[in-house]
């Protein structure tokens, strides 16, 4: 641990970007603080003047005087209130009202010609998560604001509302459809609990995609509704750089206008990937369209071993359906290996068919229909054998593209990974390109949650016009997958934690265990599991979480916190459990890995 006053230093460059960041980005800029009456009598000058100021108040905030120091450095004034106005240092009191006087400030505030002007502070290219939780905070920040949408139908022409990915085609309707087939599991496990129905249980396809719609219709309605209660402009068109600080908008019908802002967010997500083999845009749908499919998909086949590919092959097989799923290499690339492969037992012991080291070559036609019917060439990753099947859907969840290669961003600059379209960033989300940022999935080498592109979004408006310093934390963020036996994690999977601190400066402890809920019914017996990865050299700090089990998100999210706070194994000893529950196991792990010991749960 370093010593007490090596962790106080404040981050000077920081600071200084910060400072020149807030000058650059506000008409009025005004260092004050709340108790001054200097400061106060030139806030009254700008409001009599009906100009728009922004205030920093250095008492109130925690670095005030370290913001106070790099003011000092960068005007020789060591007093405030310290004014600038279209980034030209004024001075103080005095000063500012001299220029009043001699008319220097009302040149300075009316001069176009001495600093640009543009129709909006902010424009946001993407109205997902990110994108929305931007702009709304840049709005209540008193900032002129527009957000940009716009959805390119997938190749069956299928298209949707505001809100982005997560809201439309992702996080949303794929729990609601986890819930669809839980609830499934539930009714079977309800005879065993004296239940008693005699009519034939059955699914309705139509029903549930019909009520997963209208809510998100509702949450769709809600995010316009949200805009314009923020006075943030809304416009369901594309946007495409034309030339530094212009953008081109086009909307359905074609229909071009341009814009002009000081500063732009690109928040554009992703889209499903296609397999470029004949066949695959014409007949295969992606999760773009699944949610919306407006009848039961049939026999499928998932190509992909992605969590969007396992959780789809889930909810379908929970459903009932006769589920495939097509595997390349390994499940569930960039998690836990051991958690990804009982994920794959489990879902095996339930009826989903593995296809693995496989790939597809051409998906045929063989007949129309609601679904219709197809048939699927693949050939083997390792050898010379193919594969023929006959499904009624094929999904692809290969992975995902960035929306980037077709906005202009070559026409202003902007630098992306040419390999795979995603943007290069600083810690502050600021691309190569000063006045131009990104937040979200296009991040390059950034986590793919949508609370994660929220948080980046709120935070990057603060620090723009907020004079906040704040910036997101991408260390130690939880994630669930929601497969039939759901996966929490929150920190490092087991391979990485051994490549990052050594397999001998690691304690991994684990247990299996049986939800009590589930001893009735007697299903699925010692298959849920938990795991902690834990650093010896550091007072053996949890660096890693992972549950297999019901509830999973629920017991992550908690478990989260106290990650975020420096959980120990010690700590989690000294937690007293709520029993009987599955997250009281993370406090009576006693068994390590290296011990050989038998996991299996016998009781309660």
């Amino acid at each position: 641990m370093p010593p007490p006053e090596q962790t106080q230093l404040p981050d000077w460059d920081g600071l200084k970007l910060r400072v020149r960041t807030l000058i650059a980005t506000h008409r009025v800029m005004i260092f004050s603080k709340s108790y001054c009456p200097y400061c106060r009598r030139v806030k009254e000058l700008f409001s009599s003047l009906g100009v728009q100021y922004y205030a920093l108040e250095l008492d109130e905030t925690d670095d005030g005087p370290s913001i106070q120091q790099v003011l000092a450095e960068l005007t020789n004034q060591r007093t405030v209130p310290n004014v600038f106005v279209h980034g030209k240092h004024i001075g103080g009191c005095d000063s500012t009202y001299k220029a009043v006087e001699n008319g220097t400030l009302q040149k300075l505030l009316g001069d176009v010609k001495d600093a640009e002007t543009y129709e909006y502070d902010l424009i946001i290219i993407g109205g997902g998560s990110g994108g929305l939780a931007c702009s709304k905070e840049a709005a209540t920040l008193g900032k002129k604001v527009m957000v940009l949408d716009y959805v390119v139908p997938t190749p069956l022409g299928t298209s949707w509302g505001l809100g982005g990915t997560c809201v439309n085609v992702g996080c949303i309707p794929k729990k609601l459809m986890h819930q669809a087939a839980l609830l499934g599991q539930a009714l079977k496990d309800s005879r065993k609990y004296g239940w008693q129905y005699d009519e034939q249980v059955k699914h309705n396809w139509e029903t549930m995609v019909g009520a997963v719609q209208n809510y998100i219709g509702s949450l769709n309605w809600g995010y316009r509704l949200s805009l314009r209660e923020k006075s943030v402009t809304y416009l369901n068109s594309y946007g495409e750089f034309v030339e530094p600080h212009t953008i081109k908008v086009t909307n359905r019908k074609g229909q071009v206008a341009y814009h002009t802002a000081e500063t732009f967010v690109l928040a554009t997500g992703e889209r499903p990937r296609y397999l470029g083999i004949p066949g695959d845009k014409e007949y295969c749908i992606t999760s773009d369209d699944l949610f919306s499919l407006p009848y039961c998909p049939g026999k499928t086949l998932v190509v992909g071993a992605s969590y969007v590919a396992l959780e789809c092959a889930g909810f379908l097989a929970g459903l009932g359906l006769d589920v495939t799923v097509m595997v390349r290499s390994i499940l569930l690339r960039g998690f836990d290996q051991e958690m990804a492969e009982k994920i794959g037992a489990h879902m095996e012991t339930h009826g989903v068919t593995f296809i693995r080291k496989f790939v597809p070559t051409q998906a045929k036609k063989l007949e129309d229909g609601t679904p219709g019917r197809l048939k699927v060439t693949a050939k083997s990753t390792e050898g010379p054998e193919f594969f023929e099947g006959e499904y009624n859907t094929v999904l692809l969840a290969i992975g995902r593209d960035a929306c980037t290669r077709n906005i202009g961003l070559q026409t202003i600059g902007v630098k992306i990974n040419e390999k795979n379209g995603k943007v290069p960033v600083n810690d502050e989300e600021q691309t190569n390109v000063p006045y131009v940022y990104a937040i979200g999935d296009i991040l390059d080498g950034k986590l793919e949650l949508t609370p994660v592109a929220i948080q980046a979004g709120k935070l990057l408006a603060r620090r723009l016009y907020g004079g906040s310093s704040t910036k997101c934390d991408y260390i130690n963020v939880p994630t669930t997958v929601f497969t039939p036996l759901e996966y929490g994690s929150c920190g490092l999977a087991e391979d990485k934690a051994i490549e990052e601190f050594g397999k001998q400066n690691l304690e991994v402890y684990h247990s299996l265990f049986w939800p009590l809920e589930w001893t009735v019914p007697g299903r699925d017996n010692n298959t849920c599991y938990a795991k902690i990865i834990c650093n010896k050299l550091d007072s053996n700090r949890v660096v890693g979480f992972h549950v297999l089990g019901p509830n999973a998100g629920e017991v992550t999210q908690g478990f989260a916190a106290a990650i975020k706070c420096g959980l120990t194994k010690e700590l989690l000893d000294e937690t007293i459990g709520i029993h009987p529950t599955c997250a009281e196991v993370f406090t009576t792990l006693d068994i390590t890995k290296s011990s050989g010991q038998d996991i299996t749960q016998r009781g309660c």
